[in-house]
């Protein structure tokens, strides 16, 4: 083979970042606007979108396979083509009757070749790239993840929001997007196919003398014993149980109507928000928590940034109760939220880091990342039937109750006192 591992780094590591971000932001977050769009009700929206979030949590499982069949490079633009196809799917169903359970076991496809595309990329770039380089490019894989997240919430939304306007079909307008999503996909596959370098290191991995799923279960089995990881696994369970069902509910909120609630906004206004100033927040609120964490440790700064991350939810409780029709005010109130959740956030994830120590820290950390999309997927499922039973008001007064579990356990969490904390050189 004369293929090496030379090929320029900028040719391959943009785009797939970008190419893994596209389907999760779509599944996860453009779902719940595009069925509220469509009539379907909160509760059912709420309880399939969550759904479809559960093959990050267990990817887990099935990650050993990747290791033993195939290459990661293979599996890399394959699972790009399938998560093409699978979109392209789901927008040929939005003009059927049966457009809603269609599209759904179409984005189910999605979700599942997503997180395993996401196995694939991230140990490709693993194998690609010398240790320097994976250090210099993590801030632009990053990056371009961000740029995936601005396009699904910001600029599909908004194209989809024109789009309706002007024809006054919602569910082509719709097609659309999603057809250009599926074009998208198809167009990095090919790409993929033919820029992604060959690393002399990825072959399927030899057997040992266990399988892979006796693999799974040894790596599984020492993550039980850790120290406190009952009272770990609570904890992560449980931390962000308010914010997994103010984000399904968020959405939906702003787009009823003032009469059931709601504050009336378009599809095209949900995606300024969500997509521009939203994002944006939300970035800042995570680069300001990385920042307090490597000045002080996390210990020091874990149960205030638990309650900078709760207490901006009470935007969302004013605007239920005021119902304000200025967009600038609603936005502030949600970039507000936004950035709450941005700052919290980083402590949670470098608990998961904290958590994930020893020497099976890659597996582990998985297994951490895994329990976190659970700990969203199962409020995320309730929170449309909890909604509708309350009211906007009442149930963003409960999401804020939601908290307090987690305000809590967190004291009796121990961390070392100056882990995260940035040593002195």
């Amino acid at each position: 083979m004369t293929e090496t591992t030379s090929k320029n780094p900028w040719l391959w590591i943009p785009t797939l970042y970008y190419t893994q971000g596209i389907p999760y932001i779509i599944v996860v977050t453009v779902s719940v606007i595009m069925y509220k769009d469509l009539g379907i009700s909160n509760t059912q929206l709420a309880f399939f979108t969550s759904v479809l979030s559960l093959p990050w949590a267990l990817k887990p499982l099935w990650s050993p396979f990747i290791d033993v069949f195939k290459t990661k490079r293979w599996w890399t633009y394959t699972m790009q083509a399938i998560i093409g196809l699978s979109f392209a799917g789901a927008a040929i169903a939005m003009k059927t009757p049966y457009f809603f359970e269609v599209s759904l076991g179409f984005l189910f496809l999605v979700a599942f070749a997503s997180s395993t595309h996401d196995i694939a990329a991230d140990g490709f770039y693993m194998l690609a790239l010398s240790d320097e380089k994976q250090s210099f490019f993590v801030g632009i894989r990053s990056t371009f993840f961000r740029l995936a997240m601005w396009s699904g919430e910001g600029l599909f939304v908004v194209l989809a929001g024109i789009m309706a306007t002007r024809t006054m079909d919602s569910a082509l307008a719709w097609t659309v997007v999603l057809g250009l999503v599926a074009f998208i996909m198809i167009l990095m596959f090919g790409y993929h196919q033919k820029m992604l370098p060959y690393p002399v290191e990825d072959k399927p991995a030899e057997q040992a003398d266990e399988s892979p799923l006796q693999a799974v279960w040894s790596t599984i089995a020492e993550f039980f014993k850790k120290e406190q990881i009952g009272l770990a696994v609570t904890f992560v369970l449980l931390y962000r149980f308010g914010e997994g069902q103010l984000v399904k509910m968020a959405a939906p909120f702003l787009m009823d109507t003032i009469e059931a609630g709601g504050l009336g906004l378009s599809v095209t206004d949900v995606g300024y928000i969500n997509g521009v100033i939203g994002l944006l927040a939300l970035t800042a609120g995570g680069i300001l928590g990385g920042i307090v964490i490597s000045k002080h440790g996390l210990k020091a700064w874990m149960w205030p940034m638990i309650g900078i991350m709760n207490l901006p939810n009470l935007s969302y409780w004013y605007l239920a109760a005021a119902q304000p029709d200025n967009f600038w005010i609603i936005s502030s109130f949600v970039g507000l939220e936004k950035f709450g959740y941005g700052f919290g956030f980083t402590a949670f994830l470098m608990y998961l880091i904290y958590l994930a120590r020893g020497p099976f820290k890659t597996a582990h950390y998985a297994f951490g990342t895994a329990l976190m999309a659970f700990g969203m997927s199962i409020p995320g499922a309730i929170s449309g039937a909890v909604q509708e039973a309350i009211g906007y008001e009442l149930f963003f007064i409960w999401v804020l109750l939601s908290a307090i579990p987690i305000v809590i356990i967190t004291p009796f969490i121990r961390i070392e006192k100056d882990f995260g904390k940035k040593k002195d050189t």
